[in-house]
């Protein structure tokens, strides 16, 4: 079968969607072997005993080629509910540094958390979808960017 698109005859349009979700977690940055003087100077405030939280934001694009039958390249409903299986459920609301197993080990900074959430959807998505962006805001102000290796 032949088809035609705005992208010529037959190639079908890829499209990147982007779903925005939110998420409140609390974590403390630092390393174990060092000292908590050292964490201050390193990570300031973040280091704080008692921890400190944030009120996130993931923005989670995905790519593709448009279905014929459906004109998505991937339901955004179905995009929500696999972020909130394999992300939300873990981490909203949570203790980044106690709570989330698949953050064990890693200090839980927002450049270490984009990489782990990317490692956890990337399988997930049916074929044919790549995870091509992430973007996670740390506050209105600041945020990572990840794209993959």
């Amino acid at each position: 079968m032949t088809r035609t698109s705005e992208q010529g005859e037959g190639k079908l349009a890829r499209v990147k969607v982007t779903r925005r979700v939110h998420f409140s977690a609390a974590h403390r940055l630092g390393r174990e072997d060092w000292t908590p003087e050292e964490n201050r100077r390193v990570f300031g405030d973040c280091s704080n005993p008692n921890w400190h939280g944030h009120n996130y934001e993931l923005d989670v694009t995905v790519a593709g080629e448009v279905d014929e039958s459906t004109g998505f390249v991937y339901d955004l409903k179905d995009l929500r509910d696999t972020v909130e299986r394999l992300v939300l459920a873990d981490v909203d609301h949570r203790n980044l540094n106690l709570d989330v197993d698949w953050l064990h080990g890693r200090n839980p900074t927002t450049e270490n958390l984009v990489v782990a959430i990317w490692q956890r959807l990337t399988p997930a998505l049916p074929a044919g979808v790549q995870l091509e962006r992430l973007v996670l805001w740390e506050t209105p102000r600041n945020y990572v960017e990840y794209c993959g290796e």
